[in-house]
Order: C-alpha cells, then sequence, then structure tokens
C-alpha cells in the first residue's frame, strides 16, 4: 500500500440565506442525505461525500498542493479509504498492537517547524483548506497505525536472499552510484542495510496488496459512481 501525503474555500453569505437557516432548520436536516451523499460502503461502514472531500483536503494540506476534487482522484481517495476500512476491520478483529495519539506529536512538530513555524500561519493554513487541526492528528496517527499494521502483520514473513541483494545492487544502486560519484569505488557493503529495507518493504507493499485484494472480494464493497460527479 502507498501512503501518500490551495484554493481558498469562499463561504459567501447574504441576509436571506441567514434568515432561512435560522427559520427552516427542520429543512436541512430532512435533506441533509441530498447534501451528504454515501459515496461508498464497506460491509456496515459508509463513506460519504463529505468523509472524501475532507480526505482530499487533509492530504492535500499534508503534501502542500492544492486540492484536486476531479473524479478521477475522487476515485483514487475513494479506492484509499475503503482500503482503510478494510484494515480498520482487521485492526479490530486482530490483537495487533496500535499507536497512541501522543506517538505522533514528534511528526507533527517536524511538519509545523517545516511548513507552518508560526501558529499563526498553521491556523490560517487549516482554515483556507477547510478542515482542522484534529483532522490533521488524525491523518498523521493513520499513517503511523498503518506502518505499524504493515510491519507486523507482513515484515514476520518477509525473506531477502543474498542474491536478491546482490542482483539490486548490480542494476540499480551500483550504476546510480557511480553515476553520482564518478571515480570513486562503490561497495556492495556500503549499501547492504538500505538494499535489504528497500527490498523488504517492496516485499511487504506487494503481500499487502494481495491480503487487501483478498479482503476486498470477501467483503460487501459497493461504490455509488454518482458521487465521484
Amino acid at each position: 500500500m502507498r501512503i501518500t501525503f490551495l484554493s481558498p474555500l469562499l463561504r459567501t453569505r447574504c441576509p436571506l440565506v441567514s434568515c432561512l437557516f435560522l427559520l427552516v432548520p427542520a429543512f436541512l436536516s430532512t435533506h441533509a442525505e441530498i447534501i451528504d451523499r454515501i459515496a461508498a460502503s464497506v460491509a456496515t461502514r459508509v463513506i460519504t461525500t463529505s468523509d472524501v472531500e475532507r480526505e482530499i483536503r487533509i492530504t492535500a494540506f499534508l503534501n502542500g498542493v492544492k486540492p484536486d476534487f476531479s473524479p478521477a482522484n475522487k476515485r483514487a481517495t475513494i479506492d484509499r479509504m475503503i482500503e482503510q476500512r478494510l484494515v480498520e476491520r482487521e485492526l479490530e478483529n486482530g490483537r495487533y498492537p496500535t499507536p497512541q495519539p501522543a506517538d505522533i506529536l514528534p511528526a507533527l512538530e517536524d511538519f509545523r517547524k517545516r511548513f507552518y513555524p508560526d501558529d499563526a500561519d498553521y491556523q490560517r493554513a487549516l482554515t483556507v483548506f477547510g478542515i482542522t487541526d484534529a483532522d490533521v492528528r488524525s491523518a498523521l496517527l493513520w499513517q503511523r497505525t498503518l506502518l505499524q499494521f504493515i510491519e507486523v502483520r507482513f515484515r514476520p514473513g518477509v525473506q531477502v536472499t543474498d542474491q536478491q541483494i546482490q542482483d539490486y545492487f548490480e542494476k540499480v544502486v551500483g550504476p546510480a552510484a557511480r553515476t553520482a560519484h564518478p571515480g570513486q569505488p562503490v561497495s556492495l557493503s556500503d549499501y547492504r542495510d538500505q538494499i535489504e529495507q528497500t527490498l523488504a518493504g517492496q516485499k511487504e507493499d506487494a503481500d499487502m496488496d494481495v491480503w487487501l485484494r483478498e479482503a476486498r472480494r470477501r467483503t460487501d464493497v459497493v461504490v455509488h459512481d454518482e458521487a465521484l460527479k
């Protein structure tokens, strides 16, 4: 599984609209389902269009890009959220360790230090993206949870052979290192640990993809294409 981490949200109101909000709250409640439609369902778990749009805003905020509400990106976001629901079910049914909110504080502090060292700028950016600090913390906690799940669920079964390490060095790392540092000696021992971690990560991703396909096949998953428009 891949983990992927500005235009202002213009909220205009006129006096007439404000009056309508005050006079007919029952109308808004009755017709809320028209505004916030169901985008997908994973067994008994529902993903609404507002969930999808918020996920797009949060991801764009963390990646420092403009939110993309195109049908293609909405579909990609829904697919990621479906995968998240599948993992959540597995976490609830199994005995997996899960991180605590305090565990993501270093990552949050590092993010803010690099992009929003001033708290006022951070709060302004949250408003521009239409999200909250709680949304950001929740997203970082989920990233940490997912990485920990992959490591616990799939890492024990991953084996990287010496031959695989040698092949990767000769085909990928060695040529790149010689290009970057011409004339300097390039030794496998200098890159062995990095190569092993890279190959192990690739195997974990592949095993995770297989698991997700099987979990989705066993689960009643429905995507409402009209919600992508």
